[in-house]
């Protein structure tokens, strides 16, 4: 047994609890309270954080004004980047708390940060002085964790019950309800599919088109040509435009920071467009899956369906193990052929959770089904899986990658990591496929 599960099957969930939430404080004391320098926005959701965080950045930034941030993928503060190699997207109080501070002798005027439900649960986000937050969406994701999507929605909602500035939701999400009523001094919502905004800027949006080079749509008129990937990035880029409204930020200076972005490190990343499209993506859960795998249907120049080839695995240590035969369902409706293969399977038999995601095939599921809608196989190594789809690829296809996206480990048992870069194994697979 490790220290972890040592701690969580022999201390009281109460001791936990006091534990995380004095070293916050202890973490806010040491540094100063940096928060209260700064003007803080935080992100919380379950898909489009680390993308939306770069979107808000990159906007203040076009304002001449210095930002410190945090998402799963990179740390910055001002003009200097580096990535995330912590696998947690908010790290530990005395993490955030020096990152603040960092900012302030930097001279930031804004931080943008990633909040997630474990960060909450761990009280990694009290003694921050949020201005403002942000509901992205909201799918089931660690729900053994909690013990409950209602839990899980429960945690994310602490923030905005703490903020007391500015409030922005994403009201086509079904979960926006249980946010929209919490009191603030200023609610921003945004939509596509409903036009009764509580913000002038983000009125009349209209998504124009989805292709192999970007998303395209407009806000009052002004049209914005994103050139990356995936039309759930539209939302990302609303929530970055309503941020921007709040602070007054024009349409234009949005427009021209958007616009710029090439793409996100893993987030429906790019690794070749001919002859047949290769893409990475973080996707993980059912419903991030099923938007990537919608997003790349679409995405033929001969503005015709493409057909998917999938590599496609789940993480191990007994993160939400629910979701591994819904993600076998998932790719069985949108991919011509899949490849099942390890993730990060730590403590966990890989062969095990693989052999979980093939029984969400129908013929799994229904024994009496003679044939199987479609092609699959199941190879261990992820480098080899990876190799083999893009061997299977044909003019016009595309092969997707989904689960790491630019997660730069691979973790086994035993708290083994060994490098890892599904990116940069494609680029492999590519050039000695010829």
């Amino acid at each position: 047994m490790n220290f972890k599960s040592f701690i969580k099957k022999y201390i009281p969930p109460f001791l936990i609890s006091a534990y995380h939430y004095k070293m916050a404080l202890l973490g806010a004391t040491i540094y100063g309270f940096p928060s209260k320098k700064l003007i803080v926005i935080g992100v919380t959701g379950t898909s489009g954080k680390s993308t939306t965080i770069d979107f808000i950045t990159r906007i203040l930034e076009a304002t001449g004004s210095k930002v410190v941030s945090n998402s799963s993928i990179r740390f910055k503060i001002a003009g200097k980047e580096w990535k995330n190699e912590l696998k947690m997207g908010m790290p530990g109080r005395f993490f955030m708390q020096k990152l603040l501070s960092q900012g302030v002798t930097a001279g930031c005027k804004y931080a943008v940060l990633e909040v997630t439900s474990e960060g909450i649960r761990q009280f990694r986000h009290k003694f921050i002085n949020f201005d403002t937050a942000v509901f992205t969406n909201l799918t089931p994701e660690h729900i053994e964790s909690h013990g409950g999507f209602e839990n899980y929605r429960n945690e994310k909602i602490k923030l905005f019950k703490e903020t007391k500035g500015t409030h922005i939701i994403n009201i086509d999400d079904e979960n926006s309800k249980y946010f929209l009523h919490i009191p603030a001094k200023k609610v921003i919502t945004f939509s596509i599919k409903n036009q009764e905004s509580h913000s002038d800027i983000l009125q009349n949006v209209r998504v124009v088109a989805e292709d192999v080079r970007g998303n395209s749509f407009t806000v009052n008129g002004v049209q914005f040509n994103l050139k990356i990937l995936g039309n759930f990035n539209v939302y990302n880029a609303l929530v970055a435009i309503a941020v921007a409204e709040n602070y007054g930020v024009s349409l234009g200076v949005c427009k021209k920071a958007l616009e710029k972005v090439e793409g996100m490190p893993g987030r429906m990343e790019v690794v070749q467009k001919d002859p047949f499209l290769v893409v990475v993506d973080y996707a993980h859960t059912p419903e991030q899956l099923e938007q990537a795998y919608k997003s790349l249907k679409g995405t033929s120049d001969k503005k015709q369906e493409t057909s998917l080839i999938c590599v496609l695995g789940s993480c191990g240590g007994g993160r939400d193990k629910w979701k591994r035969p819904v993600l076998g369902k998932v790719a069985e409706q949108y991919c011509k052929e899949i490849i099942i293969t390890n993730e990060d399977p730590y403590d966990e038999n890989p062969l095990s959770i693989m052999n979980e995601i093939e029984s969400g095939f129908s013929q799994i599921l229904n024994s009496k089904s003679e044939t199987l809608n479609v092609k699959y196989e199941k190879i261990l190594d992820r480098k080899e899986a990876i190799k083999k789809a893009i061997n299977l690829a044909k003019p016009g296809d595309t092969v997707i990658i989904t689960g790491k996206g630019a997660e730069p480990l691979m973790c086994l048992k035993n708290g083994k990591k060994i490098p890892w870069d599904d990116r940069q194994i494609a680029k492999e697979a590519l050039a000695s496929h010829g």
